[in-house]
């Protein structure tokens, strides 16, 4: 039976992307609804009458602003009519200037003028005189039709003088308004909670169609389905989320073959050199264990085997501490033709007894800062390569070409070439050409080896190819001062920074 994980029963329990989507959107319409029902119900009259106040303020100022012109009477009829007011300007005795009522016998200030003689007039002229703004607005109930109405008085100064502008509006009733508006919000709400019901269905499923692909999709790929394609299309962060997704997929793609193809090789070179020697100990064991002469040269096959066996787990286990970072470097400055000279050195017996031609073009001498094991081994490892890859002429040529602050090392073969669809494999583990005549066999990890150690000394490599004419494997090591090669005390372990050129 299978186990479902903690972690995944406690997915399971939550609600999809489209439900959590349809839920925010609907809370929000219903926000929206409760806040216009608000505001008809406790805020729209409130509103209404903070309205008409400003209003009728703005229209006495720009009253105010007109006076002593030509077109004043005219201009505050035309503001009476607009808004059923009345409107009236005096000047310190009481005198009328202007005078204009649309309100007729509505209007409190005008009852008042004829048959209170303008008491009431007065009275806000006198709360004016005494306020600090000169302006006074006040609600009034009217004691004939119970209907509030605005009272403005305000002080103002022309050409010297004093007068006194008086204006009056009623505030009309609403309440049939107000009951229009609502019904027929009633009606609104329902429509705008149908219609974002469905509008919300639809983004919801707009939005997580393309997730649940990619969802879908990524079970499969978690299942071991490498060949499967992350494909959504919705929108753009999708989109860039699928692109990256199908690359992540194409990279472990490549790593799976890769370990593969590793434990094939490995397999492969393993199990070549352990056949050889239980042949050969079988042999000993049956044939040769009298002949002192055979069982010598069975003995001296096993012994290669065994350190053929010995280098491959050596390279694997150094490409392994190389690749994790835990390999150090060892830096010190030394001659470039002293590591040449030595490195050299290991090919004598093969250039007398197989008749390679490896020859050696220097430049000047100049010092290099490196580690002086681990580009000896880098040098060692382009040579057997070109040497495993050089044909039938047999010719390598190891050439210095000194650049500012820059020393470059190149190894040349006259081997088949490398296809240029091959260029960018070659440092790969256990990558080989396809024409291989070579007589001695390596572990293909060498040029891997070999990428790893100049990453982490950042100096710029790589490989110039032409199919038919051989190839060219090239470092470039940075230059340093020309001092004496520090003794083995002096050097000290740091930790380098690859970047790619």
């Amino acid at each position: 039976m299978k186990t479902i994980p903690r972690k995944a029963r406690k997915n399971r329990s939550k609600q999809p992307l489209k439900h959590y989507v349809w839920l925010y959107f609907m809370v929000l319409v219903l926000c929206i609804l409760v806040l216009l029902w608000l505001f008809q119900y406790f805020f729209l009259p409130k509103y209404y009458r903070a309205a008409k106040i400003r209003e009728v303020t703005a229209s006495a100022e720009s009253l105010i602003q007109r006076f002593r012109t030509e077109n004043i009477e005219d201009y505050a009829r035309k503001l009476t009519f607009n808004q059923n007011m009345f409107i009236l300007i005096t000047d310190p005795n009481g005198e009328d200037l202007v005078l204009e009522n649309n309100m007729g016998n509505y209007s409190f200030f005008s009852k008042d003028k004829s048959q209170n003689f303008g008491k009431t007039l007065y009275q806000l002229r006198q709360q004016v005189e005494d306020s600090e703004t000169g302006s006074i607005t006040k609600i009034v109930e009217s004691d004939d039709f119970g209907l509030d109405e605005i009272f403005y008085c305000s002080r103002f100064e022309s050409d010297d003088n004093v007068y006194y502008l008086y204006a009056e509006a009623p505030i009309e009733p609403i309440d049939s308004t107000v009951s229009i508006i609502r019904e027929q919000l009633i009606y609104i709400s329902v429509i705008l909670f149908e219609l974002a019901f469905i509008i919300t269905v639809l983004i919801s499923r707009r939005i997580s169609m393309p997730i649940e692909d990619l969802t879908e999709t990524a079970k499969k790929f978690g299942g071991g389905d490498y060949d499967v394609e992350f494909k959504a299309e919705g929108y753009r962060e999708i989109e860039e989320l699928s692109g990256v997704l199908d690359m992540a997929r194409g990279e472990v793609k490549k790593v799976t073959d890769l370990k593969k193809e590793l434990i094939a090789n490995i397999s492969h070179d393993l199990r070549t050199p352990l056949t050889m020697v239980k042949a050969y100990a079988e042999m000993i064991r049956d044939l040769s264990g009298n002949n002192p002469e055979k069982r010598e040269k069975h003995c001296q096959i096993i012994i290669d085997e065994a350190d053929r066996l010995s280098n491959l787990v050596n390279s694997i286990l150094e490409l392994s501490k190389l690749e994790s970072g835990a390999m150090e470097l060892t830096l010190s400055n030394y001659s470039v033709h002293e590591q040449m000279e030595d490195v050299l050195k290991r090919y004598t017996l093969m250039i007398e007894k197989d008749g390679y031609d490896i020859s050696f073009i220097p430049d000047d001498d100049r010092f290099i800062r490196a580690d002086y094991e681990k580009l000896g081994q880098v040098l060692y490892n382009f040579i057997n390569n070109a040497i495993n890859y050089s044909g039938e002429e047999k010719h390598i040529k190891v050439r210095q070409i000194n650049k500012p602050n820059i020393v470059r090392i190149e190894v040349e073969d006259n081997g088949q070439g490398i296809p240029k669809d091959k260029l960018s494999e070659v440092f790969d583990r256990y990558y080989r050409g396809g024409k291989v005549k070579r007589e001695t066999v390596g572990t293909g990890l060498g040029l891997s080896i070999c990428q790893e150690i100049l990453k982490k000394h950042g100096f710029a490599f790589g490989v110039q190819s032409e199919e038919g004419k051989g190839s060219t494997f090239w470092f470039e090591a940075k230059e340093a001062p020309a001092t004496p090669k520090k003794s083995e005390e002096n050097k000290e372990p740091i930790e380098a920074k690859f970047e790619e050129e």
